[in-house]
């Protein structure tokens, strides 16, 4: 094991404890071939499932094999979007990444239209949640300044947003039309035990 991937070890395991304190279970995985695994695990077969947008999720390969899984797939970008909706709140399993995770277990996320941290809010039984060590942070405030710096320009780019952070690659504390920005969710603590599941994986993954 190289000098980084100790140091992601053990980060991540300072992480899992913290998050211990605040409800929500954590695990480690050195690759995201791991990751994926770990994951499937965690997942009974039959298991209704339904994710928000990440490219993590996408990078890992955990959608197209819940796709191709023995699992109830509830892919929001098909049918009607309500009725998608509704079912995702009634899930087993809804799965996402986080946009910023701190060194003391708070998520940080921020959405257009909060379609994706609804349900990490609440609805559906278990939340799990996988995210690339690129994404730790020291505290609440750098996390927010990274998901608007790092993570919200390359989204807006991919999703042909018109935004100023799209056109100059960082945050322009903006109220465009297109913002992105809209909802800034913090999740320091789960009010259901081990609801929320994380698992931090030795790579860089998403944005």
């Amino acid at each position: 094991m190289n000098p980084k991937q100790l140091s992601f070890q053990n980060t991540a395991q300072t992480i899992i404890k913290n998050l211990g304190k605040r409800n929500m279970q954590g695990y480690y995985c050195a690759t995201k071939e791991e990751a994926l695994q770990k994951a499937l695990q965690l997942m009974p077969a039959k298991s209704a499932i339904g994710w928000g947008g990440s490219m993590t999720l996408e990078e890992i390969g955990l959608l197209d094999a819940i796709k191709q899984g023995d699992y109830n797939a509830i892919d929001r970008t098909q049918g009607d979007p309500k009725e998608q909706a509704s079912k995702i709140f009634l899930a087993d399993y809804f799965l996402m990444s986080t946009n910023a995770i701190t060194l003391d277990g708070e998520l940080i996320n921020i959405d257009g239209r909060a379609n994706r941290i609804c349900y990490l809010c609440y609805g559906p039984e278990h939340v799990l949640i996988i995210a690339g060590m690129n994404k730790v942070v020291s505290d609440v405030e750098s996390g927010i300044k990274r998901v608007r710096n790092m993570a919200t320009p390359p989204n807006t780019t991919r999703l042909h947003k018109d935004t100023p952070c799209a056109k100059v690659g960082r945050c322009m504390d903006c109220l465009a039309p297109d913002c992105i920005c809209n909802q800034v969710l913090v999740t320091r603590r789960s009010g259901q035990a081990d609801r929320i599941s994380v698992i931090l994986v030795g790579e860089e993954l998403g944005y």
